[in-house]
């Protein structure tokens, strides 16, 4: 579902068509209004889950093409979809997708480059320029993971935390999703995603020094309001940990911890703003001695509804 609410905002933004994301459990049950001429786009790892592939079945039967994502050939999902576009993310042996996750995004973004040239949109030098960045994207990850002493040492300080706020702005709200959910997943650790615009509209009364808020805040037209929420946590005395852009000084000055990732176009930061949230929760889990790989109560695959 963050996979999909991040290509809600590149295919308006870039194809510039409606576009309504939707969980499949909820999907099949609320009679959506569907017509032949409505993509309906099904993301599944593994292509065996209950609610996608009635979610699916429900589409198909209002006459709608599917359009499958999913990284395992000869699943039920891609058997029953119109055409499949496979992530090839390979085995996924730990149940919180991480790998999968990106893959699933580098698809669905060469997706929305393909539709938006198709409908002329955008131009041969905008599709170039955004595929140059999109393959700097692997070495700029290296550098993100590079730093994980760093993300060890904001572990030490809070991996004993029983709450954590997670907040985000633009194509990067549904990376606060699912930062939140992985720390939830692994951890233990109960983890509330959030737009950081509506933080005064509920979590800001929270907020203390027993509960770390997690801020994604790169240089975008929200960064100067990313900056404001920052200055409003920390005056309730919270604590605040902020994934921003290299060289941030304005940033290092408000928050009391900074994971830096490389540039790049606002379009491609989830790539790379989603991989310390991944790292800090594995490290944080590793410490309260959790089985990262199968968290309790949790199947890779929900193949019952």
């Amino acid at each position: 579902w963050h996979a999909g609410l991040v290509a809600e905002y590149w295919l308006e933004s870039l194809v510039k068509i409606p576009v309504e994301v939707e969980y499949a459990s909820e999907f099949r049950y609320r009679n959506p209004v569907i017509s032949d001429d409505t993509l309906v786009i099904a993301i599944s790892q593994s292509g065996e889950t209950a609610d996608t592939i009635a979610g699916i079945k429900e589409a198909k039967q209002s006459g709608a093409p599917v359009l499958s994502i999913c990284n395992v050939p000869g699943s039920t999902i891609t058997r029953i979809s119109d055409a499949t576009l496979f992530t090839q993310a390979g085995p996924e042996i730990g149940v919180a997708s991480t790998k999968a996750f990106t893959t699933q995004l580098e698809v669905l973004f060469l997706l929305t480059l393909y539709l938006a040239r198709f409908k002329q949109k955008i131009g041969t030098k905008d599709i170039i320029n955004y595929l140059k960045n999109l393959a700097e994207i692997p070495e700029k990850m290296e550098r993100v993971l590079a730093q994980t002493d760093q993300i060890v040492s904001i572990m030490e300080t809070h991996y004993a935390v029983s709450n954590a706020l997670f907040l985000g702005r633009g194509v990067n709200y549904p990376i606060a999703l699912e930062g939140a959910l992985k720390l939830k997943e692994i951890s233990y650790i109960h983890a509330e995603g959030y737009p950081a615009a509506e933080m005064k509209h509920g979590p800001i009364a929270l907020i203390d020094r027993n509960m770390p808020t997690v801020f994604i805040c790169i240089r975008d037209q929200s960064y100067e309001k990313v900056l404001s929420n920052i200055q409003e946590v920390k005056a309730r005395n919270g604590i605040v940990i902020a994934v921003a852009n290299d060289n941030d000084r304005r940033i290092t000055k408000l928050a009391d911890h900074v994971i830096f990732i490389p540039e790049t176009i606002v379009e491609l930061s989830p790539f790379l703003t989603v991989v310390p949230l991944q790292m800090l929760a594995y490290y944080i889990a590793d410490k309260r001695e959790c089985d990262i790989d199968k968290p309790r109560n949790l199947a890779k695959s929900v193949t019952v509804e």
